[in-house]
This record gives C-alpha cells, sequence and structure tokens, in this order.
C-alpha cells in the first residue's frame, strides 16, 4: 500500500495550536486505499501543543507575541522530509493555511484572520524534494 505524509491534525491528533484538531470525515476512506503517516511539523519542530498561534509575515514564522520560530519550522520541516525519504513517500496531504502545512493558503501575518496566497515552511520544502503537496480539500480525488 503506498504511504502518504498527512498532518496529524487531520487523522484526529489533538496537535493544532489551541489543542484541538482537525479531523477529516474520509479518514477511513483513505485509510482503506493508502498507508497513512501523521505528522505534526510544529511537534518535531520543538513546539508543545497547545501554543500560541504563528504565523508568516516576511518570510519568516513569528508567533502572535512577536517572538520569531522561524527555527522550529525549519527543524520540522527536515524532520518530516527525512521520514519522507527514509520511507520512500511522495505524496503529503497537509492542512491549509498553516504556517507550516499551508499548500495554497497562509494567513498574513497581521494575527486578523486574513489569508492569502502562499505556502507553508514544509510545503515548500517538500516541493522543492519533488513530493506531490496536496491540502485536505484533493482527500476526496485521491479516494476515487
Amino acid at each position: 500500500m503506498e504511504k502518504i505524509l498527512i498532518s496529524a491534525c487531520l487523522v484526529g491528533d489533538n496537535t493544532k495550536y489551541n489543542g484541538g484538531n482537525n479531523l477529516h470525515p474520509l479518514i477511513d476512506q483513505l485509510l482503506l486505499k493508502y498507508d497513512l503517516i501523521p505528522f505534526c511539523g510544529e511537534q518535531q519542530g520543538g513546539l508543545g501543543t497547545p501554543r500560541r498561534p504563528s504565523e508568516i509575515k516576511d518570510g519568516k514564522v513569528i508567533n502572535d507575541r512577536g517572538k520569531d520560530m522561524t527555527s522550529h519550522y525549519l527543524e520540522g520541516a527536515k524532520k518530516a522530509l527525512a521520514i519522507c525519504q527514509y520511507l520512500n513517500i511522495h505524496i503529503a496531504i497537509l492542512k491549509e493555511n498553516s504556517p507550516m502545512c499551508g499548500v495554497n493558503n497562509i494567513y498574513d501575518g497581521t494575527f486578523t484572520n486574513k489569508k492569502i496566497d502562499g505556502q507553508g515552511i514544509l510545503t515548500q520544502l517538500l516541493i522543492k524534494n519533488n513530493i506531490k503537496v496536496y491540502n485536505e480539500d484533493s482527500i476526496e480525488e485521491l479516494i476515487k
């Protein structure tokens, strides 16, 4: 069965910044077709859960108190890439809007809930390494 790296929050793990999750209703169907490898880049980068919300601004990941968190995000992204390379994973499904996982959109860095076109730190790294990245809106198409 093909392996897919997936944001841990999408499989129901409580890894979101606020301690919750983003369990996707089609995860059980996805599991019938793929071997899912859950991963939370923020946690693997050394951040706890819950944690301060962060957004990307001027190429850096900054939390809502102005602290630069970029090194944690880079560390988590590097660990995800290492897992993909070790397990020969070529597909990832990541949580849209996240500063780690955003595929098409991220928050604009003002903490005003405004989204802009952009990609998270992990998404950028995976794409540079020829891993196809989808967001949760693509799960239905992947199970067909």
